[in-house]
């Protein structure tokens, strides 16, 4: 058997310019970042402003419905790029920061995991080398690399002190933590790892402004959805209108009626299917609510992907 050689090629070679070639790239590729990381991440906006300043990408962990602040850099980590992260991740109240670089300093490092260690159970730093590889002659391959990310067991075990005189956030946090990681294991789903003490979880569609949610509903129901926010209401209105046009055709493959949601007194809209349910339910009916969702989110993805992409089109 013959084998090729590996090469690891510089990245400059690939992107050129850092602000007008690698960060669109890396914005184009947040959810291949956001599963190195186990997360999904959304993009919210390019060149976001704080102060004087700009982020490179603002995103939002969908899991969490937290800000994401993503700085990136060609080269090896510096203090100019860290003094920024920080002012980022502060100007947006942000919970999750990511430094994505060529190579990450020592000190640098020892600094991330730092305040991994000090500050709050919802602020999680990551840092993430990115590595481009060639075999002989064939195209390059990327790679995201975590160097640094929260230690989960010191995070957890702090989580649980605070949830500790909350046994309801608890059985969320449990029950999401099934849902998820079925969703992620057996039908690549979902590159989320860690279930949160909320009420909901939602996913990422793999299209901007679109996202898949699972949630304890008011009045003891439980509902699977596709959500709809480009951040416009008027255009959250048309596409929606817009689906609502293919209503039998899309029933129809979906197997039931849903429920088609304009919220017109709200800026996004919403398809939905509900059924009857708690987290205060037992073992047996918790474990059939998981069921239920992860075949209708299986659902709405086969059902709406491309109806979702055509709406964005027109």
């Amino acid at each position: 058997m013959e084998f090729g050689k590996l090469e690891k090629v510089d990245l400059k070679e690939v992107w050129k310019k850092e602000a007008f070639d690698f960060t669109p790239w890396l914005s184009e590729n947040i959810v291949a970042l956001g599963e190195a990381l186990g997360m999904d991440l959304e993009l919210e906006e390019r060149e976001a402003n704080v102060g004087n300043f700009s982020l490179d990408l603002l995103a939002r962990n969908l899991g969490t419905g937290e800000y994401a602040v993503i700085e990136n850099q060609l080269t090896q980590t510096d203090h100019d790029h860290l003094g920024k992260l920080l002012t980022y991740a502060a100007g947006f109240d942000a919970a999750t920061i990511i430094w994505v670089a060529e190579s990450i300093r020592d000190e640098h490092r020892q600094t991330l995991e730092w305040l991994n260690q000090h500050t709050d159970t919802k602020t999680q730093f990551f840092a993430v080398v990115v590595e481009v590889f060639r075999i002989d002659d064939s195209k390059p391959a990327y790679k995201f690399r975590p160097i640094v990310f929260p230690n989960e067991w010191q995070k957890t075990k702090r989580q649980q002190a605070v949830n500790a005189t909350s046994p309801r956030a608890e059985a969320y946090r449990s029950f999401f933590q099934k849902l998820i990681d079925e969703l992620r294991e057996k039908h690549k789903f979902t590159g989320a790892r860690v279930g949160q003490p909320q009420n909901w979880y939602s996913f990422s569609s793999g299209i901007s402004d679109f996202s898949y949610s699972a949630s304890f509903a008011q009045g003891n129901r439980v509902r699977a959805e596709i959500y709809i926010d480009t951040g416009d209401a008027e255009e959250n209105k048309a596409i929606f209108d817009s689906l609502m046009a293919d209503k039998t055709s899309i029933e129809e493959e979906f197997g039931e009626a849903l429920s088609w949601e304009r919220l017109d007194d709200k800026r996004a809209s919403r398809v939905a299917i509900y059924r009857d349910g708690s987290i205060n339910d037992n073992e047996n009916q918790l474990e059939e609510t998981q069921n239920w969702l992860i075949d209708n989110l299986l659902k709405f993805k086969r059902v709406f992907t491309d109806r979702v992409k055509r709406a964005l089109d027109e």
